[in-house]
């Protein structure tokens, strides 16, 4: 059954598929998605990945890093608010816009009130609902969290440089530029699995946090978990769609004819008012 269908991910400030962008998977080189609340880069990487681009690499570097070696997929990113932010306000997870009680196992409830219990109390969903969710806050559900130095607006996107660019250097956990003398200064465990328990210790902790404006911060959320191949404001939002086969490679094909017959177009009339349309885009 996999074998029909083709993922594909983008990203961008909000949930408008039009304002959104195709994300190269694995490639090593971000998607950069800008929004009235935070500039941001975007890196996804997928293991034994099939879908679009047509020529993602299959898989990526970051998965031979400890401690990578069994992660099925990881979303990397880096990003600067564009005001401050407290820590208790800023969350992340996963929702859907179709209901998925169908696809549940059995005892998921008794399951998911044990990992409240035992693991994230911060964890808040509904996953039989119309349009299911999950979410966490912020500072108890990301895997790898490291804060960097203050930068003025008007360069934030150069100076988020990711830690995951040509060479997949995968994120750790820590502060670079003054980011972990502002870690040390609020008592912030150095290891990333302690940070998550700590700031699940009580909502004094999330209540001295600022995500500052200005402020670059990078990130990492990874699990072994997830095989591909088997709500207030938002900062951005990365979308993973699968595709029925059948219906890509028709586009493609659709796509091919009509660039051929354009550029038939092309060389017998040239026409300096011609304007293309939305549907001559590719």
């Amino acid at each position: 059954m996999a074998d029909k269908f083709l993922l594909r991910v983008t990203a961008g400030p909000s949930y408008d598929p039009a304002s959104h962008h195709l994300v190269a998977v694995n490639s090593g080189t971000p998607t950069k998605v800008q929004s009235p609340l935070c500039d941001a880069d975007i890196s996804v990487h997928i293991q034994n990945y099939r879908g679009l681009p047509r020529d993602s690499p299959k898989t990526s570097p970051y998965f031979s890093q400890p401690p990578h070696t069994y992660d099925q997929y990881s979303i990397s990113f880096s990003f600067t608010p564009h005001r401050t932010i407290s820590g208790k306000s800023l969350v992340f997870g996963n929702d859907f816009e179709h209901p998925v009680r169908d696809r549940i196992p059995p005892g998921f409830n008794a399951a998911f009130g044990i990992v409240k219990w035992a693991i994230d109390p911060g964890l808040d969903g509904d996953v039989y609902a119309d349009k299911p969710y999950l979410y966490g806050n912020a500072l108890s559900s990301i895997n790898i969290l490291s804060v960097g130095p203050k930068v003025d607006k008007k360069d934030a996107l150069d100076d988020l440089t990711s830690d995951t660019g040509e060479d997949e250097v995968a994120i750790t956990e820590g502060g670079f530029g003054g980011g972990q003398e502002l870690r040390e200064a609020l008592n912030i465990p150095a290891n990333a699995a302690a940070r998550q328990k700590w700031f699940l210790g009580g909502h004094d902790r999330l209540e001295n946090w600022n995500w500052e404006e200005g402020r670059v911060y990078k990130a990492d959320f990874f699990n072994p978990y997830l095989d591909f191949n088997d709500t207030g404001e938002v900062l951005f939002v990365v979308v993973f769609t699968l595709l029925p086969k059948e219906q890509v490679e028709e586009g493609e094909a659709n796509a091919e004819k009509s660039r051929t017959l354009k550029a038939t177009e092309l060389g017998v009339r040239a026409d300096p008012e011609f304007e293309p349309k939305a549907d001559d885009l590719d």
